[in-house]
């Protein structure tokens, strides 16, 4: 029991150092996907950027693909709880509309390096992990259409075919990361502002 608990501390350590390393790895692989493409990037490129051997990254991710499959979950968990947090907010459907549309297209801004890297390479993913991926947007989707039922039903929103609204209006924050620049016309601030006020007038609520 002794030896036990005093190879606890030891292990804490290895742990820590191992999520630090992936990190770093993870950050690289954002900087060099975002730089050179997925398909211009190799696994030295990551592992030179990390700072680390090829074979110390190979610890921790086996391929390039895994890195940017990791990318893709992390973004993607994160962007659902935004939206869930936004829709779940007490409020008239047009309220929640607007805070998950504002919320959505500000984070593709906020974070645009990972939202264009994910969105732009998501098809070199295997077919199991874009499958995954999708079942992300899939509930991004529920979401969004759960809203828009609830707008229909209270006779708020004016909307005939809900799934293809559905799509256009994530598709509104999704295409944020594409063109946003820190240095042009619109802050990330405006970007939600404007977004969500088109977000309402695409569901015919003025």
């Amino acid at each position: 029991m002794a030896e036990g608990r005093a190879n606890a501390p030891v292990a804490r350590r290895s742990n820590v150092r191992g999520e630090a390393t992936r990190a770093r790895l993870l950050a690289a692989a954002l900087d060099t996907f975002a730089v050179q493409g997925y398909h211009g990037t190799g696994t030295r490129d990551i592992a030179d950027e990390a700072g680390i051997s090829q074979a110390a990254m190979f610890v921790h991710y086996s391929t390039k693909e895994d890195l940017l499959f990791q990318l893709a979950v992390d973004g993607h968990r994160t962007i659902v709880e935004i939206v869930r947090e936004a829709a779940a907010r007490k409020g008239t459907a047009a309220e929640k509309l607007s805070a998950v549309v504002r919320d959505h297209s500000r984070y593709h801004a906020q974070f645009q390096k990972q939202a264009r890297v994910v969105n732009f390479e998501i098809g070199a993913l295997t077919r199991e992990h874009r499958e995954e991926i999708s079942r992300y947007r899939r509930e991004l989707e529920s979401i969004v259409r759960g809203i828009l039922i609830e707008g229909v039903q209270s006779g708020d929103f004016r909307v005939v075919d809900l799934p293809m609204t559905a799509l256009a209006l994530l598709s509104l924050g999704f295409d944020v990361c594409r063109w946003y620049r820190e240095d042009g016309i619109w802050t990330i601030e405006e970007i939600g502002d404007r977004y969500q006020e088109m977000a309402l007038r695409i569901v015919g609520c003025s």
